[in-house]
């Protein structure tokens, strides 16, 4: 249950009101959406995800972007977003837990998980194996798309924004990170 109170839609004013009427014409609303739009410049902020995505998607394909966000997000341990890109792997035809990846693939799962593990520790060696696949201004939409990813992933997790209904079946596949109990030791 989130940590927040929701606003209905109804009691949304100005661009609030216009974003949202525009996302529900859309039919894409989430409940992350919602609770972004009780801040319109919040909601404004993390709406870039949309342009950083569709980048990454030019830059490394729809697979290899699902991939590393995926990574992404299940590293992070953020429920909701593991969950919608499970959903995604698996319209893929991709077993969330079970899949071949090529060796660029593997190497934005790494950066995937050391962005968000320590990403002072990414290593020259990732960086020299990613630029075998891509230019370094493509590197720069890798990583500020890695970073908008590990923003929304906190901004959910921190205010534990609710499943959406359609993800809901799919609860049963998310398998939290453990990498940080090894740290409080």
């Amino acid at each position: 249950m989130a940590r927040v109170n929701l606003k209905q839609p109804n009691e949304l004013t100005g661009e609030a009101k216009k974003a949202y009427e525009a996302l529900d014409a859309a039919g894409k609303v989430t409940n992350m959406k919602l609770v972004m739009l009780q801040d319109y410049g919040t909601y404004k902020a993390f709406m870039g995800w949309y342009d950083s995505w569709e980048s990454l998607e030019k830059t490394v394909g729809l697979r290899a972007a699902t991939i590393y966000a995926h990574s992404i997000s299940t590293t992070n341990g953020c429920l909701l977003c593991s969950l919608f890109f499970i959903s995604d792997l698996r319209e893929l035809g991709l077993d969330p837990h079970n899949f071949e990846t090529s060796e660029n693939e593997k190497l934005l799962q790494q950066l995937g998980q050391q962005i968000v593990k320590d990403p002072t520790k990414v290593s020259d060696e990732l960086l020299d194996g990613l630029r075998k696949f891509y230019t370094d201004e493509e590197i720069i939409i890798i990583v500020g798309f890695g970073a908008q990813m590990q923003a929304t992933n906190n901004f959910n997790s921190v205010l534990g924004v609710d499943v959406d209904e359609r993800l809901l079946p799919l609860k049963d596949q998310f398998k939290p990170a453990t990498w940080r109990d090894a740290l409080s030791k």
